[in-house]
């Protein structure tokens, strides 16, 4: 990798074009203080402004986004019945919080940021020098270019599709969908540039913002049954699908419902305390985002029958238009909160996985560099954001993530298996937080099968496409990586970077020691 500016060389620049503050001095800002004193050193690092709260809000925002209000009728569809639909929310519930207990073992004793990447590193890199961080290397590969932005465009999109839809009869243009969308990301992405503790006041109001909206469904739901609507909800198992395998795909649908409880792990080097507080944010978000799931499609299913929902377009829309009368526009608003607040989180966490890899030796060094005022991860929350506006001006974003979905239980598989190995390798270390193993082999036998399920039920070459994708990173691993080359200018580049955008270099440090 090339080499970089220390913070001298940056002060020297920079010397002659101090930054313009309120008060006229940098001494007059919080931040500016700390950046100051880090001055002295030669590099500068993320601090530790996520608290329980925003752990707990960062968790239940990210993986409550719009699917349980437009269209939760995957598990339903799969079951046939009321009473194994609900079972099978449960149990994705459950699944959810097996795996991500498993990566709060992992989090409290590698308390580093990068969840799959870094515990892929630490599990198997020590194996062999040249192929042992080939793990860790293609998730970031994978994650770095596909998923993550893939995801933040979506959640981008559909925060746009619900702002735009209410003034159009026949649906918004295509361009202007679009262009909300890039504009939800430039917006979210500047918050997260600007400020951590700002981003988490963010992702705080609008993850209650949801959870309002989910409280007024649930409430609706109750009140409706106390009237005795409880026709559908009483048929219990009845027309129950006998197809394991249609069950099974059922639990497929349900589990990427609860996709992002592993989002908190991301950000373990921010977050204060992390040995008490990553678990304790896992254990209240998971099961509450499960109550929440299993409350909003009993409240659906009291005022819509089977046949109603499954036909739904958007399930909350006709529940609001049934139910709260004019007050229905209460339901869209409610979703456009909830995929803004979500697309805050996926940037949030997105550029920290950027940012990690880089400081790795696996991507571009100047991705790990932090602003020196703002202590954000600046330079890799620009490029995700760069990368998510181009696949949401691209096209069809969400087939991406069908044809990629089954590489991200492919990593979370492996994720556990690291869990497995790291309990031979490291059976003398330091664990404040420590699974039953019965619990990372569960989530281990659920991502094989649905790496196979999908490619089993309807095989297509757009699988293959994506499975090249990911052994592709290995052409960019040997030569990068592996022999440590670099492309002409790179330390050009790398210097302007730094002067245009303020930043300075990063290293992990452990609070804690022995880590």
């Amino acid at each position: 990798m090339p080499p970089h500016q220390n913070l001298d060389e940056i002060n020297g620049s920079l010397a002659c074009r101090k930054p313009y503050h309120r008060n006229g001095s940098l001494n007059n800002n919080p931040e500016g203080k700390e950046a100051l004193a880090d001055r002295n050193l030669d590099h500068v690092n993320l601090k530790k402004r996520v608290g329980l709260l925003s752990g707990v809000c960062l968790i239940v925002g990210t993986m409550i986004g719009s699917g349980i209000f437009i269209s939760p009728k995957g598990v339903l569809a799969g079951t046939g019945s009321v009473g194994l639909s609900l079972m099978v929310w449960v149990g994705c519930g459950i699944i959810s919080l097996f795996g991500a207990l498993s990566y709060a073992e992992l989090g409290t004793m590698i308390t580093k940021s990068g969840a799959e990447y870094a515990y892929l590193h630490e599990a198997f890199g020590p194996f062999h020098k040249t192929l042992g961080p080939i793990p860790a290397f293609l998730f970031a590969w994978t994650s770095v270019l596909i998923l993550k932005p893939a995801l933040f465009g979506v959640v981008s999109m559909s925060f746009a599709l619900y702002t735009t839809e209410p003034f159009f009869e026949c649906g918004p243009p295509e361009t202007l969908v679009k262009i909300v969308s890039i504009l939800c990301l430039l917006l979210v992405s500047a918050i997260n540039c600007y400020s951590v503790n700002m981003a988490t006041k963010v992702q705080n109001f609008f993850t209650a913002a949801k959870l309002i909206a989910i409280a007024v469904i649930t409430i609706g739901g109750f009140v409706y049954m106390g009237k005795g609507e409880i026709e559908e909800i009483s048929t219990g198992f009845e027309d129950t699908i006998q197809s394991p395998s249609l069950i099974a795909l059922a639990f497929y649908d349900g589990l990427w419902a609860y996709d992002g409880w592993n989002n908190l792990n991301y950000i373990t080097e921010e977050i204060q305390n992390p040995r008490r507080n990553l678990p304790l944010a896992i254990m209240i978000g998971i099961p509450l985002v499960t109550v929440c799931y299993l409350f909003t499609n009993l409240s659906y299913l009291t005022v819509m029958t089977r046949a109603e929902l499954l036909q739904s377009t958007a399930v909350a829309a006709t529940w609001g238009d049934r139910v709260l009368g004019v007050a229905a526009v209460f339901i869209p608003i409610s979703v456009a909160l909830s995929t803004f607040g979500a697309a805050n989180g996926s940037c949030f966490t997105g550029g920290r996985l950027t940012f990690v890899a880089a400081r790795e030796g696996h991507l571009p060094q100047v991705l790990s560099y932090v602003h020196l005022k703002k202590f954000t991860p600046l330079p890799s929350l620009l490029v995700s954001t760069f990368l998510a506006g181009l696949m949401v001006l691209m096209g069809d974003i969400f087939a991406l993530i069908d044809f990629f979905s089954f590489t991200a239980w492919m990593f979370y598989g492996s994720t556990m298996a690291a869990l497995l190995v790291l309990r031979y390798t490291m059976k003398d270390v330091e664990r404040p937080y420590k699974v039953p193993i019965i619990l990372p082999v569960s989530v281990l036998c659920v991502s094989i099968y649905l790496v196979i399920a999908p490619i089993i039920n309807d095989p297509r070459i757009e699988f293959l496409y994506a499975f090249v994708f990911v052994i592709s990173g290995l052409v960019f691993y040997v030569p990068f990586v592996v022999m440590k080359k670099s492309l002409p200018y790179t330390d050009t580049v790398t210097k302007f970077i730094q002067l245009i955008l303020w930043c300075a270099p990063s290293k992990y440090e452990s609070e804690y020691v022995g880590d």
